[in-house]
């Protein structure tokens, strides 16, 4: 389930997130004081105060609605760009146009490149927006005072909520991994339940069938004896198979099972995934197949395609299945066969299928894998 579904007793986490972010800028607001006096003291008259005030009302609604932009601290909605791009043009612009006291748009500025951009970017930013206010100031006559106070306020604001920003995508990670941890711990009890299941009730019901074999043999003679024991070797090799159903079960992973899993894995990794399904169902024995494959596919991605993006799509067409992992890696070690992803070649092959491993189209790795329906069954 994405980020954006999850609910809490009050709305879902995105809301109140939103809340929260509203609640802390009401407080940074309070800068604007500058521009405002400017307008109200008739400092800006005329047709000048009229483009100022619909300037800084601009602002401000570019500025909230650029706040409130969904996103998850990795990575922005593309709605967001935008609205940032709207936001700079109104502050710099405001700043070269109105003058000294609208200097203090530039920090607001400062404040969304650190909390919404990677750190390097937000560091361009940053320089960018002390380049904005020394210059406009200059042009603008102001004493170098103000122009240094103000410098250092974006300075330091900036790291400060590039800081803020960093703290906010640990703790999102610990939360990934903590929900991983949690899952492989459930994975791991699932397979030990399924190993003493196998182990202890396996075996004395394996038990049972020999010793009523043998006692079949043995009472030959008495047809109503013979008749019970029979019932009973019946009835113990049912439950024996069922046994071994059961514990297929809980040993093997459906494909859903591990497409989640590679979501939560690849978030984890800082790679952001994208899922595609399209046709029917599979069936059981290629559901169990793709499973396996997706999740060796994902780990190679986790552990040498240092990529930020993963595409997983599945198509099932009634003739053949095909599974597609593309991802956008920059590695820049020549691509090698593992054991695991030798292994599940050797199992797609022997399904009738094929695996295609090398570079992608434009950038990183591909793995694809193509089984007939037919052959599968």
């Amino acid at each position: 389930m994405s980020w954006t579904h999850r609910m809490t007793f009050g709305g879902t986490r995105e809301d109140s997130s939103r809340y929260r972010r509203l609640f802390g800028i009401s407080f940074g607001l309070i800068y604007l004081v500058f521009p405002v006096a400017e307008i109200v003291s008739g400092e800006v008259t005329g047709t000048k105060a009229v483009w100022a005030a619909l300037s800084l009302i601009a602002f401000v609604v570019s500025y909230l609605a650029t706040v409130l932009s969904p996103r998850n601290f990795r990575e922005p909605s593309p709605s967001t760009y935008p609205l940032l791009a709207l936001t700079i043009t109104l502050a710099v612009g405001s700043a070269l146009v109105f003058g000294s006291g609208w200097l203090s748009l530039p920090v607001y500025a400062t404040v969304l490149f650190s909390m919404i951009l990677p750190p390097r970017r937000a560091g361009l930013g940053i320089l960018a927006m002390l380049a904005v206010v020394v210059g406009c100031g200059l042009l603008h006559d102001d004493d170098g005072t103000t122009i240094a106070i103000l410098g250092l306020q974006v300075v330091t604001l900036g790291v400060l909520f590039i800081g803020v920003r960093n703290t906010r995508v640990l703790a999102q990670q610990l939360r990934d991994a903590q929900g991983e941890v949690a899952r492989l711990a459930a994975a791991d009890e699932r397979l030990r339940i399924a190993r003493d299941l196998h182990d202890l009730l396996g075996h004395s019901l394996s038990l049972i069938v020999l010793k009523s074999e043998l006692a079949g043999r043995l009472a030959e003679d008495s047809p109503r004896a013979l008749k019970e024991i029979q019932d009973i070797e019946s009835v113990a090799r049912q439950a024996l198979t069922e046994v071994r159903e059961a514990v297929t079960g809980y040993r093997q992973r459906s494909l859903p099972e591990e497409l989640d899993n590679a979501r939560s894995v690849l978030r984890a990794a800082g790679v952001e995934p994208l899922v595609r399904i399209s046709g029917t169902p599979l069936p059981g024995l290629l559901d169990g197949l793709f499973g396996w494959a997706v999740r060796e596919g994902t780990t190679n991605v986790v552990r040498h395609a240092r990529a930020r993006r993963c595409e997983i799509e599945v198509t099932y067409d009634g003739e053949h299945a095909i599974l597609e992992i593309m991802d956008d890696g920059q590695g820049k070690e020549p691509f090698r066969l593992g054991s695991g992803l030798q292994g599940l070649t050797e199992r797609v092959r022997g399904a009738g299928g094929t695996v295609e491993l090398g570079p992608g189209a434009r950038a990183g790795f591909r793995l694809r894998v193509l089984v007939p329906a037919g052959a599968a069954a």
